[in-house]
């Protein structure tokens, strides 16, 4: 499996603004070249959080060795 991309800011503010002209989610995606269900959860992150920026992921942090280097790192470099 893949990872995606992220989009650039003035992707996701031109999809807000055609959402905000009452564009349908359709319309955008035609206009801009993006799958429906980017645009749709976009639009949908928008409302809900105020903002496109990409959030912090909940998860374990990495364990600290006492040099202050991360555990993975250290294991892989032997």
């Amino acid at each position: 499996m893949g990872h995606s991309q992220e989009l650039h800011e003035f992707k996701c503010g031109t999809m807000i603004g055609c959402h905000l002209c009452k564009k349908s989610i359709c319309d955008i995606s035609l206009l801009l070249n993006i799958p429906r269900s980017t645009v749709s959860g976009i639009i949908t992150k928008w409302k809900q959080l105020g903002t496109t920026a990409t959030q912090p992921q909940s998860g374990r942090p990495n364990k600290m060795t006492e040099r202050g280097q991360c555990m993975r790192t250290v294991r892989r470099s032997h």
